[in-house]
């Protein structure tokens, strides 16, 4: 089984070839497919760290494709596309989407925010102790080499954005978290429209809480962002084990 850093699947042919050439040209291993039928195929044959995944494949909608994927695989999906409504956003995410690149794309700011994940998911692989604890407490602890949080002594895997998120609300605990600072810490320059983090803190919620409409731990502070709510700790808060 052959292995890739990225599959791309996508109809146009000219955007998809420029960009293999392009990540190639930087080290990341790509290949691509133009329709869903082989997307499928090459996923069964070979090993794929990230899909690059277009909406509009001819008889075959990427939105499909990815609630087909998504019940056995767990990798970052990337939407790629010209389609530029919030809804189209909000559907690729609700759907298990990662991220949502519109077209036209700049390859460097796609290459980008690939090696990132890359970065990420190697630092998975590796064996480590880098456990942040909340102490007094000991049923709230987020692992950052796993992208996983223990909650009451269950461990629950996050996806990239959702870790990302977590961890910003963490690192300012007990704290409001106003929406534009998560958006600079989260997303970066990208613009993303407050149903992009509302979708995030529902998913969150829903993996967290016990009651995802009464939350325990994520409160939102109306009109201004969000808090995580821990119990204040006698000695430090957090230490690395």
């Amino acid at each position: 089984m052959a292995h890739y850093n990225c599959l791309i699947i996508d109809d146009e042919t000219d955007l998809a070839e420029m960009t293999c050439e392009y990540f190639q040209m930087f080290g990341v291993s790509i290949a691509r497919e133009e329709n869903a039928e082989r997307g499928r195929i090459f996923l069964e044959k070979n090993q794929v760290d990230i899909l690059l995944l277009d909406i509009n494949l001819n008889e075959e909608s990427g939105f499909d494709l990815c609630r087909e994927i998504r019940k056995k695989w767990e990798n970052p999906i990337l939407f790629i596309s010209a389609r530029q409504r919030d809804d189209d956003v909000l559907m690729a995410l609700n759907i298990g989407g990662d991220d949502y690149i519109k077209k036209p794309y700049s390859l460097s700011i796609l290459l980008a925010k690939v090696k990132v994940i890359l970065k990420r998911m190697e630092r998975q692989k590796k064996t480590s102790d880098n456990i942040l604890q909340e102490e007094g407490r000991g049923e709230f602890l987020l692992h950052e080499e796993t992208l996983s949080v223990w909650v009451k002594g269950r461990e629950i895997g996050l996806k990239a954005k959702e870790f990302a998120l977590l961890k910003c609300l963490y690192d300012n605990k007990n704290t409001i978290v106003a929406k534009e600072k998560i958006f600079d810490t989260v997303w970066g320059d990208a613009f993303y429209s407050d149903g992009t983090l509302n979708v995030h803190i529902r998913k969150l919620r829903e993996k967290l809480e016990e009651n995802p409409n009464e939350p325990e731990f994520i409160k939102t502070i109306w009109g201004t962002g969000y808090m995580l709510k821990l119990k204040e700790q006698s000695q430090k808060s957090e230490e690395k084990i």
